[in-house]
């Protein structure tokens, strides 16, 4: 609703509470500038109005009372915890200011757990849209449009990227200008106050750093000032705080150099500080000329070109993506990158030519009375009325479906293969033959291939089968046992493997004894199985032993009467009982007094068991177990594992990674299997949840499985994603892809 107001600005009655999400002063930054501008200018059209700042900060600053939050840029629990207190607090909407760099993680991916935390609206300003990101920039940006209620852009080449490099839906995207302060101060009298008077004033300011290319500037000078002696070049603005932090004042030295060669030192000022925006406004407005010569095209917003039109200035630029927005329609003049020749040219035509300077002067003033903070902050305000009554039902829980699922690809599986087997490790999507392979992954691939057979068999099938199987057979010992480790020489790297590696093959030689239809696997994969059965009583790890008891369920469902296996699972599943009661109390129902790595595989064991040993009380321990480990994994219904960085104890904070597949696939097969048995719609639910943790529903909100490959990532670390995509992390997700895929077939076909 809009009032008459006897001011200069339209009010506009909204009752709101607004966070906004940025750097913000006194910190020297652009961001935190723009941020500051953006909460006066918006509160220029509203009475009913509540803005409160949650700071991004690298230190500890002294901030103004709007400032609310200190988030810590480089803890994710802070940003968890802004998240919080926005929730519990009453706020309307929030306004993230984006910009990769001032947010912690692999390219700022922190931002996200707060984004997604929120149960409100969100205003997302991108200051930045690369059209060459790397691959958690690309992933961070699309998961933010897609958790954003109004995404707004600087630049209409802004749109065109979002829509063709990250492939969004635009019909969110508001293209609204950076704003500009007012300039009304006279120009001879800004000469006057900055001791310039009877000068040519030719002016660049901003954060100095080696992108800004004011070298090619200062190389074309020398030609000017022969036809200009009273030319004075100011170069305004500290040394990008990064670029001081990593390579000192180099960037300006070098540029004192150049000016000490060419003579210049009568034209050239630096003025080597963070100036206030009185400061700014009086050069802008003191200037004849503007100049940005940055050095390449993928600058998608220069805040310091909007201020130099909005100041009316006569603007000299290279061509990069704002500036030839911002400057077509006669603003201003290009020229080319890195040509300081034509750069000459054209200083010495502006300087000399006063008609055509003020025509451009002209021409930019009447453009800059629209990206006044007054107008910008109005079509902000606008774009909050609209979404401020949306917040109701914001984050609809919509059913995922067997459609949404990525198609299942042999692709990455194949790459990591070869005539030996499967290696353990990639770097990125590459092989590394240098850490050899495993038992435990030719296992899992072995697992893989017998369970794909019913519906993602191809020509290739029999092969794979056959090499992993091979491969089992080469590592196993007479005594039964299996090595595990072999280098790509075919040496092998211990003498007997782990009994976590000896209970991954028992099950997959279980699963091989059920599945497979030809008579040279089903026999050689018995003398396998049964060669290995006298080891099965001395098994101490509970995981081994869980494996073990998936490998006998699956032969047992083929050879239901074969009472020496039952009593052999019932053997080992004591084993997990007695741990189970040695470990467990009132409040810590596990099975041993820490939750470590691929926990599901325990209540899963049992669930199997339970079928075969006709025992209520197993199934039970094994629901009452699930039901306590879900307890501390499933968090606001999604998937939130215990992170390999500390273990999880009973009282004591759960580290959050690093999160590896292996235990999502485990809480798949986990979940299914208690959907089997108790046909409750509400494990069919979580399984669906845990898979999507792959697909992005995890606590980074960024997906694991890729596209291009079709592999996996190896999982969630403190710093964002671990982009290698090994063998195991392939392996899992489509185990885990294989068993939801199976339940949508069967619950479509109406089956249990």
């Amino acid at each position: 609703m809009l009032r008459p107001c006897s001011g200069l600005y339209p009010i506009i009655i909204i009752s709101m509470k607004i966070a906004y999400i940025s750097t913000y002063l006194p910190k020297e930054c652009g961001i935190a500038t723009f941020t500051s501008d953006l909460l006066q200018a918006v509160a220029l059209h509203n009475e009913e109005l509540t803005q409160h700042v949650f700071a991004v900060a690298d230190r500890d600053y002294v901030y103004p009372s709007e400032v609310v939050f200190q988030i810590d840029q480089h803890a994710q629990l802070s940003y968890i915890e802004a998240a919080n207190y926005i929730n519990e607090n009453g706020y309307d909407c929030v306004i993230l200011e984006h910009e990769y760099g001032i947010f912690g993680g692999n390219s700022g991916m922190y931002i996200l757990s707060l984004i997604n935390a929120l149960h409100i609206p969100l205003l997302v300003n991108f200051h930045t849209i690369l059209e060459k990101p790397n691959v958690d920039e690309k992933a961070i940006l699309i998961e933010i449009v897609k958790r954003a209620s109004i995404v707004t852009v600087m630049s209409n080449y802004a749109i065109t990227l979002l829509k063709n490099i990250y492939r969004v839906n635009t019909t969110k995207v508001v293209l609204i200008h950076h704003g500009v302060p007012e300039f009304t101060l006279d120009h001879e009298l800004a000469k006057f106050k900055k001791g310039l008077s009877g000068k040519k004033v030719l002016l660049t300011f901003g954060f100095l750093g080696r992108n800004k290319g004011i070298e090619m500037v200062i190389e074309s000078l020398p030609e000017v000032v022969k036809d200009e002696p009273d030319l004075v070049y100011l170069i305004v603005g500290k040394t990008h705080p990064n670029v001081l932090a990593h390579s000192g004042e180099e960037y300006r030295e070098y540029l004192g150099s150049l000016v000490e060669a060419y003579h210049l030192e009568q034209h050239v000022r630096f003025v080597n500080s963070f100036v206030s925006q009185t400061d700014l406004v009086e050069y802008l407005c003191a200037c004849d000329v503007y100049v940005t010569p940055y050095i390449n095209e993928a600058q998608i917003t220069s805040g310091t070109l909007s201020y130099a039109i909005g100041a009316g200035a006569a603007v000299v630029s290279t061509p990069y993506w704002h500036a030839k927005e911002l400057l077509a329609d006669g603003r201003g003049v290009l020229v080319e990158f890195k040509n300081s020749a034509r750069m000459a040219e054209v200083l010495k035509n502006l300087f000399s030519n006063l008609d055509y300077r003020t025509t451009l002067r002209d021409n930019a003033e009447a453009f800059g009375k629209e990206l006044t903070w007054k107008n910008i902050g109005l079509r902000y305000t606008r774009v909050l009325e609209k979404i401020i009554p949306t917040s109701d039902g914001l984050k609809e829980n919509v059913a995922f479906t067997k459609d949404e699922m990525p198609k299942f690809s042999w692709k990455h599986i194949d790459r990591l293969t070869n005539q030996v087997g499967i290696l353990q490790h990639a770097t990125y999507s590459l092989p590394n033959y240098k850490e050899g392979y495993c038992i435990d992954d030719n296992a899992r691939a072995l697992l893989l291939t017998l369970l794909a057979q019913d519906d993602f068999a191809d020509k290739k099938l029999d092969r794979r089968i056959s090499t992993y199987l091979s491969y089992i057979y080469y590592h196993q010992r007479e005594d039964g046992l299996f090595h595990n480790f072999m280098d790509f020489q075919h040496n092998f790297l211990d003498d007997i493997g782990s009994e976590d590696s000896f209970g991954r093959t028992i099950w997959a030689l279980g699963v091989l004894l059920r599945k497979t239809e030809l008579t040279s696997y089903y026999q050689l994969g018995r003398e396998l199985f049964f060669r290995a059965v006298p080891n099965f009583s001395q098994l101490r790890s509970i995981r081994a032993i869980a494996y073990t008891v998936l490998g006998i369920a699956e032969y047992l469902h083929d050879q239901s009467n074969d009472e020496v296996m039952i009593e052999l699972i019932r053997t080992l599943i004591g084993k997990l009982v007695w741990e189970y009661d040695a470990s467990s109390d009132e409040h810590w129902q596990w099975f041993e007094p820490v939750l470590t790595y691929d926990n599901a595989i325990l209540p899963y064991a049992l669930l199997a068991a339970s079928s075969f040993l006709n025992d209520d009380k197993i199934k039970q321990l094994g629901l009452s177990t699930l039901k306590f480990l879900e307890s501390i994994t499933i968090q606001n219904g999604a998937l939130s594992l215990v992170g390999n960085q500390e273990w999880a104890k009973q009282g004591k904070h759960i580290s959050k990674f690093g999160q590896q597949p292996l235990d999502v696939t485990a809480m798949v097969f986990m979940y299914r299997e208690a959907f089997k048995l108790t046909n409750k719609k509400i494990y069919f639910n979580r399984m669906i949840a845990s898979f999507r943790w792959f697909l992005g529903e995890n606590d980074l909100r960024l997906g694991l499985y890729d596209e291009e490959t079709k592999g996996c990532c190896d999982g969630l670390e403190s710093y964002g994603i671990n982009r290698n995509q090994g063998a195991e992390s392939t392996l899992c997700f489509y185990l885990a892809y294989i068993e939801v895929y199976r339940a949508f077939k069967y619950s479509d076909q109406g089956l249990r």
